[in-house]
């Protein structure tokens, strides 16, 4: 059985939401999808490049995670559950407790594992821009905006612990704002 089914040839797609029917692939809704499909995929080849079993279970979880959020905005009948966020705070408190205050910005780079996770939070990022406008049309659950929110944070923590516990120093910026 061919992988290609031809019925995308025209610009048009369905999702899993049946009311729906037919979407156009530049809908707001195929574009956040798409967006979310890529922040996932990213997390992944961030953690092919990082040799921490600790770390690469966590992003793992935020992986499955994206998945369902993704699956959710499709029209599949799974949710995320609140506590999802609660263990991103929880995350985010434990790996703020280790690391130095942060004065400045952050400048991407001082390790490989850091900068594809530096990557991969600006693709969360746009990721939770489109997710946002499409939910400005209903339809997504205030949780999933939430998650998004809390999961940048959590992977820019993340590259910052990296950086901590290969001892490199953090570069920042020190210009004027």
């Amino acid at each position: 059985m061919a992988i290609y089914t031809k019925k995308g040839d025209k610009g048009e797609t369905r999702t899993l939401n049946v009311k729906e029917n037919v979407v156009s692939k530049d809908s707001a809704k195929i574009r956040a999808l798409g967006a979310l499909d890529e922040a996932n995929s990213y997390l992944g080849v961030a953690r092919a490049n990082i040799n921490d079993a600790d770390v690469d279970r966590i992003i793992f979880s935020f992986q499955t995670d994206l998945f369902t959020v993704a699956g959710n905005i499709a029209g599949a009948e799974v949710k995320l559950d609140i506590k999802r966020v609660k263990l991103l705070e929880a995350l985010i408190d434990e790996l703020e407790g280790k690391l130095p205050v942060l004065k400045n910005f952050v400048v991407t780079g001082d390790t490989v594992e850091s900068a594809h996770l530096m990557y991969a939070r600006t693709i969360v990022r746009k990721a939770e821009r489109l997710v946002v406008r499409l939910s400005l049309k209903g339809g997504v659950e205030s949780e999933i905006l939430t998650y998004l929110n809390r999961l940048s944070d959590a992977v820019f923590m993340m590259a910052r612990y990296l950086n901590f516990i290969n001892a490199k120093n953090e570069s920042v910026w020190k210009g004027r704002v």
